[in-house]
């Protein structure tokens, strides 16, 4: 995310209290996490905001989706913030010794000019009870609130349920239970909600079942067009994609009819299918359906939306355009990363690809252009394992939720042919990023203790223009060269706030012994800085 401006104003605003999960825990030195005067959300103007923490307590605050530390900004009372662009705020109580845990909301910015259509887009939702549902999603209906209090349309792009063939399809009636009560709570009477089947539906059959008509209304091969605020919507059915001829042929027809007609000119067709297509998003990792694209590649005016994969959508790897414009949408269950890395947890090093987060997309269709935002639903540091069990069913409140997870997307229409329109996309193979990471710390490597008594390595974390994907991690024994740590550790990217450091244990580390450091910090595109190293004994 970029640095947000710092603006001094004042301003009379009511503060809001901290949420249960923000509160001072008793029989505790620490203090409770800071409260905010106004909330995270939407704004079509600049907001001031105040901070509330406890008599006694110092407020720092970052605007860089980092940690903040004793280092960070000081809140002063009555010199409340101006946030003037989209921004993630994060804070934290000190007193003396102590610190709270970091809280973070979210801001989006946006003029008084008004959509034509506004979407919420998710995928892989994976419900299948009351007991681990009905929380989540109020909260995640609330982040939706706070955004769009009355969106046009909610997709569901795939993956209601988990079905592996266990005959788990009338888990769709809890879906729809939940998400009934939730439309009804937040006062939602005309979004439309619009699903597509996934690999975990169970059946068509299962589906309809399971929804009201107006949810799912195919005519019998799981794809159907809709209309949202003049907006035209098609769902697909990639799990039949392939083969379909009549579904093809449908998609074709429509979108050649709806792309020439010249009242539409400028707007975007949008396409739901739950599997991504191949050599798009995300490297085209975990993608199919190559016919899909080769049927889209004649519309730039498509965009299509994705899921399936569960990979996060802070990597801008998530949008990709060519012939058209490919996007992921992230996962409302658990999130994912690439795979073959390591992450730092509680009991070291450990191979990970998934985090207990959820994400999702909010789509503002513009006369002349469309803006994407990717937006955290939770994104709370929890590992996936918990007492060697893995869960993603942490619970609610969450201290991340409505944060930013990257910059807004924009998708331009620019140009009266397609040819035209095509030369004008800024998403493409050519434009990648090209910006490598930076150390920025005075030490960038140190060695410390951990809270086990062992040695580890401390990386202070480096900046990038996007985001830090990975490092490369390698620690020699000086003496003879021998590898102790060869590995490359996430960034902890997906997680809001980001820490500022990441701890690498030195297993079996022996004292006096010299050690060899170096470390390489690497964004999403492969960008790589300098090496960072030292040398350090136990």
């Amino acid at each position: 995310m970029r640095l947000t401006p710092l603006v001094i104003a004042a301003t009379s605003a009511a503060l809001v209290a901290p949420t249960a999960a923000q509160a001072h825990s008793p029989g505790t030195a620490a203090p409770a996490a800071p409260g905010v005067s106004v909330p995270g959300g939407r704004y079509e103007q600049p907001v001031t905001l105040n901070f509330r923490a406890e008599r006694g307590t110092t407020v720092r605050y970052t605007l860089d989706g980092t940690t903040p530390t004793r280092d960070s900004r000081v809140y002063s009372p009555g010199r409340p913030l101006r946030i003037a662009e989209d921004t993630n705020v994060t804070a934290v109580a000190f007193h003396g010794g102590q610190s709270s845990v970091p809280v973070s909301y979210g801001y989006l910015i946006k003029t008084r000019e008004k959509p034509l259509a506004r979407l919420v887009v998710m995928s892989d939702v994976h419900v299948g009870s009351h007991a681990t549902a009905d929380k989540k999603y109020e909260s995640f209906f609330d982040t939706i609130g706070s955004i769009f209090p009355q969106p046009d349309a909610i997709l569901s792009n795939g993956d209601m349920i988990n079905d592996n063939g266990d005959g788990k399809g009338p888990d769709h009636r809890i879906v729809s239970e939940i998400f009934q009560a939730n439309l009804a709570r937040k006062g939602m009477k005309k979004t439309q909600l619009l699903i597509s089947n996934g690999n975990h539906d169970a059946s068509l059959a299962a589906i309809r079942a399971g929804y009201p008509r107006q949810w799912f209304p195919d005519s019998g091969g799981g794809y159907y067009e809709s209309d949202v605020k003049g907006v035209h919507l098609f769902t697909v059915n990639t799990e039949t994609y392939e083969s379909d001829t009549a579904q093809r042929a449908w998609l074709k027809k429509r979108l050649a009819a709806v792309t020439s007609d010249p009242a539409y000119a400028g707007k975007p067709v949008l396409v739901q299918g739950h599997r991504p297509t191949t050599n798009t998003t995300m490297d085209g990792q975990q993608a199919t359906n190559p016919g899909l694209a080769a049927d889209l590649s004649a519309f730039p005016q498509a965009i299509l939306f994705s899921g399936h994969s569960h990979l996060n959508i802070n990597d801008d790897r998530s949008i990709h355009q060519r012939d058209f414009t490919s996007v992921n949408d992230g996962s409302m269950s658990y999130v994912e990363v690439d795979h073959g890395y390591q992450m730092v947890t509680d009991d070291g090093l450990a191979d990970r690809f998934e985090t207990p987060t959820a994400q999702a997309l909010f789509v503002e269709v513009y006369k002349n252009r469309t803006e994407i935002a990717r937006v955290n639903m939770a994104a709370d540091k929890h590992d996936i394992y918990t007492g060697g069990q893995w869960s993603a069913n942490w619970q609610p409140p969450y201290a991340s939720a409505g944060t930013l997870s990257g910059d807004t997307w924009t998708v331009r229409l620019k140009g009266s042919t397609n040819q035209q329109i095509k030369k004008n996309f800024r998403y493409t193979d050519a434009e990648r990023n090209t910006v490598a990471p930076r150390f920025t710390a005075r030490e960038p490597l140190s060695r410390i203790h951990d809270a086990k008594g062992g040695t580890a390595l401390r990386i202070a974390q480096a900046e990038d223009d996007q985001m830090v994907h990975h490092y490369t991690v390698d620690i020699t024994d000086a003496s003879s060269g021998a590898s102790v740590v060869s590995s490359e550790v996430l960034s902890d990217y997906s997680f809001m706030p980001r820490p500022n450091t990441l701890d690498i244990p030195v297993p079996g580390a022996v004292a006096g012994k010299r050690y060899v450091a170096r470390v390489v910090a690497v964004d999403a595109y492969g960008n790589a800085s300098r090496t960072a190293s030292l040398t350090f004994r136990k």
